[in-house]
């Protein structure tokens, strides 16, 4: 198996997941106790994998004006890959239009998302933990990754015995968190097999949600084909001057992961280890560029929320006007950055851009029958567009990359 190369064993028990869901649903028993196992180990190490990723990252780094740039490069190209998905979810909504005659009677009741509703200021101000050790149980991110940032650029500013001692010390720590990963990484074949036959075996009748819903699955798709598939192609491409094929090749392990366990943060470690050693991404680039980017850089999921919110404004014959659609694209970007660390956070997020605009808050429950579908197509979006970010911004910097 060790000559079998990873990308195509996860595939293979990705095949054999749908396969066992679909024809053998009573056996996925003995099986998805493998993806539970799976998944827990994963995230077991992000917490520590992200904390001495960024601090180690920063340390090397030096000074606050390459900190500087680096930010400030990173987060630009998030939030134009962001906006141009979100611009192409909605000409599509309205070239399509996917909401028109559509089955009100199909939806289903949805319960608690106006408790777990958080508004984006309240994101911005709990960035800043008020107790970090809090913020690592409960894993939110955004916090982390501040206290993360601060704790290494403040150990740039020690005496030299202290900056040297630290920098070392997390520098191990890292390394010793990717040995780790790297084992845990072995198992992830076993792991997609049990996620998967789990995932398909509970899917009520996929073939009347296809046709009931299938012409707003197929926009959403479309919209995340396009940004993909010629978007983010074209970014690497014409900015980041590297061959996308190439890169999609070196980055198949984590994408294939992200699409069996839809989830950014349980997909990291994989994509770290994929960006460095495949694209040639050093740790300086790929350690801060990625934590940051599972967190808040949201393409899929952020082209998705606008076309569910156009989606249920005219099934219920709701024609929003220009400033209304344009408010739909502002608070998508928005939502998507505080979309990290929620339960059910497309859906969630989703609620916020319809209170924005006065559309139904029940509409949510028209389009759950399918979110765990698209949710799959969307993640992979979400890391394809992460890895992309990491490659542009490492080519920027002046390095030399393998693609």
């Amino acid at each position: 198996m060790r000559k079998f190369p990873l990308h195509w064993q996860i595939l293979l028990a990705l095949l054999l997941g749908i396969i066992l869901g679909l024809f053998l649903p009573g056996w996925v028993i003995w099986v998805e106790w493998m993806g539970d196992i799976f998944l827990r180990a994963l995230k077991m190490i992000i917490i520590p994998l992200i904390l001495s990723s960024i601090i180690s990252g920063v340390t090397n780094i030096g000074s606050a004006e390459n900190l500087g740039r680096l930010g400030f490069k990173t987060i630009g190209y998030y939030l134009l890959t962001s906006t141009v998905a979100i611009l192409t979810g909605l000409i599509l909504v309205n070239l399509i239009q996917p909401g028109i005659g559509a089955d009100l009677g199909f939806s289903k009741q949805v319960d608690g998302l106006d408790v777990l509703k958080e508004s984006f200021g309240d994101t911005l101000i709990n960035i800043i933990p008020s107790n970090i050790f809090q913020a690592f149980v409960e894993n939110r991110m955004l916090s982390v990754i501040f206290f993360a940032v601060i704790f290494g650029f403040f150990i740039t500013k020690t005496a030299e015995k202290s900056r040297v001692f630290l920098t070392d010390l997390f520098n191990s720590l890292f390394e010793v968190m990717m040995k780790i990963t790297m084992f845990i990484i072995r198992f992830a074949p076993l792991g997609v097999l049990g996620i998967v036959a789990k995932q398909v075996a509970e899917t009520e009748d996929i073939l009347s949600l296809a046709q009931t819903m299938g012409i707003y699955m197929i926009t959403v798709l479309a919209g995340l084909l396009i940004h993909s598939g010629i978007t983010l192609p074209l970014i690497c491409r014409l900015i980041g001057r590297i061959n996308p094929a190439r890169h999609f090749r070196a980055v198949t392990t984590p994408l294939l992961t992200a699409f069996s366990t839809s989830s950014s943060s349980a997909t990291l470690p994989l994509t770290m280890q994929a960006v460095e050693d495949n694209d040639g991404v050093s740790n300086k680039i790929s350690s801060f560029t990625l934590p940051l980017g599972a967190t808040i850089n949201m393409d899929g999921t952020a082209l998705y929320e606008c076309v569910a919110a156009m989606f249920i404004a005219q099934a219920y014959g709701i024609e929003l006007s220009f400033g209304e659609q344009m408010i739909v694209v502002i608070t998508a970007l928005l939502a998507s950055i505080g979309a990290a660390g929620i339960p059910m956070a497309g859906l969630v997020m989703i609620t916020v851009i319809l209170t924005a605009v006065g559309l139904p808050l029940e509409g949510v429950g028209l389009i759950l029958s399918v979110d765990r579908i698209l949710d799959m197509f969307r993640t992979t979006t979400n890391v394809w567009s992460d890895t992309c970010g990491a490659v542009v911004i490492a080519r920027s910097e002046g390095e030399i990359l393998k693609v």
